[in-house]
C-alpha cells in the first residue's frame, strides 16, 4: 500500500513592503538593465548634437552663470574661481535635476508595458536614472580637464565622491517614486515638475556657496534634502572641506523620503495598469 505526501502550503500575509523585496528586484535585474539602456539610446539615437549635448548643456550654463553671477554679481566662490566652482555645483545638480525629469515621467512612457505583463514597477523609475549617470560621467570628464586648468589637484577626499553621488541618487529615488506615481493619475503634474525642478535649483547652493547665506537663515537651506550631497560632492572633487553636519541631516531627511515615496508607490501600484 503506497503512501501519499501531503503538500502543505501556508498562505502569509503580505510584508509591509512587500513589492520592493530586494530578492525579487535582483531576481529582475537583466530587465532593469535592458530598460536603462533603452533608455539611453533613446535620448541619444537619431539626435544631431547626441552625447555632446551633456558637454554643451552644463557648460553653456556656467558660462551664463559665471558673467551673471560671478562678474556682475560679484558672489563668493569660497576662494575658488568662480566658474569651477558653479560647474562642480551644476554637476550634482544636472544629475539630479535630469533624474527627477526622466523618474517623475517614466510611468507614462512604459505604459504598454505595465499594461500588458508583470514585473516590479519600481523599476521603472530606477532604470530611468540610467540617462542622467551618462551625464554625470560625461561632465566629469569636462571638470577634471577644468582642474588641469586651474591647477587643482584632486584629493583623496575624491574617494568619498561615490558615496555622496549614491546618497544624491538615493534622494532621487525617493522623489521619483512619489512623483511617478502621482503623475500616473494626474496627468497635467508633469507639466509641475520642471517648474519645480528650476525653483529648486536657485535654494541650493549650486551658485553660490553656504557662506552667502546669512547666519541666522542658515538653518532654514540646510533643510534642503539634497544640499549635503551637492556639497560633498563638490567638496570631493575640489578639496573643500567637508560639512558633515549637513551630510548628516541630508542622510536622515534622504531616508524619510525614501520610506514615503517607496510607501505611496506601493500603494499606488494596483492602479497602475487600469489608469494608464
Amino acid at each position: 500500500m503506497s503512501s501519499t505526501t501531503k503538500k502543505i502550503t501556508t498562505i502569509e500575509p503580505a510584508s509591509r513592503f512587500s513589492h520592493f523585496d530586494l530578492q525579487e528586484l535582483w531576481s529582475y535585474r537583466e530587465l532593469a538593465v535592458m530598460m536603462m539602456l533603452r533608455d539611453i539610446k533613446v535620448r541619444y539615437k537619431q539626435t544631431i548634437l547626441g552625447v555632446a549635448w551633456a558637454v554643451i548643456q552644463p557648460l553653456t550654463t556656467m558660462l551664463i552663470f559665471t558673467l551673471i553671477f560671478g562678474r556682475l554679481a560679484k558672489i563668493p566662490s569660497d576662494g575658488l574661481p568662480y566658474p569651477i566652482f558653479v560647474f562642480s555645483g551644476l554637476l550634482a545638480w544636472n544629475f539630479f535635476s535630469s533624474a527627477l525629469a526622466a523618474g517623475g515621467t517614466s510611468l507614462l512612457s512604459a505604459g504598454g508595458m505595465i499594461s500588458k505583463v508583470y514585473f516590479p514597477r519600481i523599476i521603472v523609475p530606477l532604470a530611468s536614472i540610467g540617462v542622467s549617470i551618462v551625464d554625470y560621467l560625461v561632465a566629469v570628464l569636462i571638470l577634471f580637464s577644468m582642474m588641469i586648468y586651474y591647477q587643482i589637484a584632486p584629493t583623496l577626499q575624491l574617494l568619498w565622491m561615490p558615496v555622496f553621488l549614491f546618497g544624491l541618487a538615493m534622494t532621487a529615488v525617493g522623489f521619483c517614486s512619489w512623483l511617478s506615481a502621482v503623475t500616473v493619475t494626474y496627468r497635467d503634474f508633469r507639466f509641475v515638475i520642471p517648474f519645480m525642478v528650476q525653483i529648486w535649483m536657485y535654494v541650493t547652493p549650486v551658485i553660490y556657496p553656504v557662506s552667502f547665506i546669512p547666519e541666522a537663515w542658515r538653518w532654514v537651506i540646510y533643510l534642503n534634502p539634497i544640499l549635503g550631497w551637492v556639497q560633498g560632492i563638490r567638496s570631493s572633487f575640489l578639496g573643500l572641506p567637508i560639512d558633515w553636519l549637513a551630510i548628516a541631516i541630508s542622510f536622515s531627511l534622504t531616508i524619510i523620503i525614501m520610506v514615503i515615496g517607496l510607501r505611496f508607490f506601493e500603494k499606488a501600484e494596483h492602479r497602475f495598469a487600469d489608469v494608464i
